[in-house]
């Protein structure tokens, strides 16, 4: 890897990629783009395959990503994904990294791990940052995330090149900082669906054109990035996830454990997770979060869908 005074570039910083998922996968592709030399770990090979026809490399454990790597960068699904191939004694990314590596966290975790990930790498002569990402599955594939970063500023600097190919670095503090702020940017999106999907209902019950509706409410105070991303994707019963409902329970269920640490009361965040959660229980977590209007339809036995069928049918005739 480059010396502390020399910039990182691709001549001089071999990096590793664990997690070829909705995010990973593209994210990854960047890098490789730019002329990186990449390893990469997923559970399944085939997953990989796109990233290998690039040029990337596979290998069977994140420890062997780490011993070929200078920077290993993570994306996977839960905290116990990320405590298992980053700090599992024997197959782990820290047990295979040299002295010097960095290792960049980019799934949305528990501040706490972030906090202990980091101890253990400085204890072993390493580095870590913690760094989730906002902006779904577009965002990862536009390369215009917002990347919310926590540890030594410095190390985050060095590493400003790399988040430059995935999208816009924001440094927040210390070790958890950016998962704290990735939870603050996952409570705000809660109620923010929630009301995308109670005004389509609201507009739906009253009669409106809902395409009309959501390009009328879109340049105004209403207007908002889950408007932009989600909107047509509901009218048009687009339920593929950019991120599923089962990560979104998950950082929910995650921000309600530091409320309660905090002693902090926040309703609206309960409110949008029991509903996430009533898509679990009916069989949807594999769905996008903009599917939380199907639990606002079942809760008011009426469907988006009947209508716009319905208008369709009027116009035929």
């Amino acid at each position: 890897m480059a010396t502390t005074g020399d910039p990182i570039s691709k001549s001089n910083t071999k990096l590793g990629w664990i997690g070829t998922g909705v995010m990973g996968s593209s994210m990854c592709s960047h890098l490789l783009k730019a002329g990186y030399t990449v390893t990469v770990f997923t559970r399944t090979q085939s997953k990989a395959q796109s990233l290998l026809s690039m040029g990337a490399h596979w290998v069977d454990s994140p420890r062997s990503v780490a011993a070929q790597s200078d920077v290993v960068f993570s994306i996977v699904g839960y905290p116990s994904d990320v405590r298992h191939v980053i700090l599992d004694p024997n197959t782990g990314a820290l047990s295979g990294l040299r002295p010097g590596g960095v290792l960049v966290d980019m799934t949305t975790s528990d501040p706490s791990l972030a906090s202990e990930i980091h101890a253990a790498a400085n204890s072993a002569g390493c580095f870590s940052v913690d760094a989730p990402v906002s902006g779904g599955d577009r965002g990862a594939r536009s390369a215009s995330l917002s990347i919310f970063t926590g540890g030594e500023q410095s190390v985050v600097t060095r590493l400003t090149p790399l988040f430059d190919l995935l999208g816009r670095v924001y440094y927040m503090g210390g070790p958890g900082k950016g998962q704290f702020c990735k939870l603050g940017n996952q409570v705000t999106i809660a109620s923010t669906m929630v009301g995308l999907c109670e005004g389509l209902m609201f507009a739906h019950k009253a009669g409106l054109d809902l395409n009309s509706y959501l390009n009328a409410i879109s340049t105004g105070a209403a207007g908002s990035k889950s408007l932009d991303l989600y909107g047509n994707r509901i009218l048009n019963r687009d339920f593929e996830a950019g991120f599923y409902v089962n990560h979104f329970v998950k950082d929910l269920g995650i921000c309600l454990r530091e409320c309660q640490n905090m002693g902090l009361a926040l309703p609206g965040l309960a409110l949008a997770q029991q509903l996430y959660l009533s898509l679990k229980a009916h069989g949807e977590g594999d769905l996008g979060t903009q599917a939380l209007v199907l639990a606002l339809e079942r809760l008011n036995n009426i469907s988006l869908e009947s209508k716009k069928s319905h208008s369709k049918v009027e116009k035929e005739v």
